[in-house]
């Protein structure tokens, strides 16, 4: 399992409206999308305009290649797109280590 974490950064007084463009996002881009498994998103708390999306996906190739060079990948950006102060960092993890 590959996990995706999006540093995302938003203006704090869109904070509901983003939260719920996330929601319907995922519901109608990434859910459906190949290897996706779930999703969480954090919100700041010392920095409330800072949010972590942590993906779960069966492999890197299903977020690089089939979600991201996907119709589906414009979806998730006409969701949520309009409320980043700027592009979100993304990177991706593989498990070392659980409790």
């Amino acid at each position: 399992m590959i996990l995706e974490i999006a540093d995302i950064s938003i203006d704090p007084v869109n904070k509901v409206e983003f939260e719920q463009a996330v929601i319907a996002g995922v519901a109608e881009a990434i859910a459906p999308s190949k290897g996706f498994r779930g999703y969480k998103l954090n919100a700041g708390i010392e920095n409330p305009g800072r949010y972590i999306l942590m993906n779960y996906w069966d492999t890197l190739e299903n977020h690089t290649v089939d979600f991201r060079e996907s119709e589906a990948f414009t979806k998730w950006r006409s969701h949520v797109g309009k409320f980043f102060l700027k592009t979100p960092t993304v990177e991706h993890f593989t498990l070392a280590s659980k409790s």
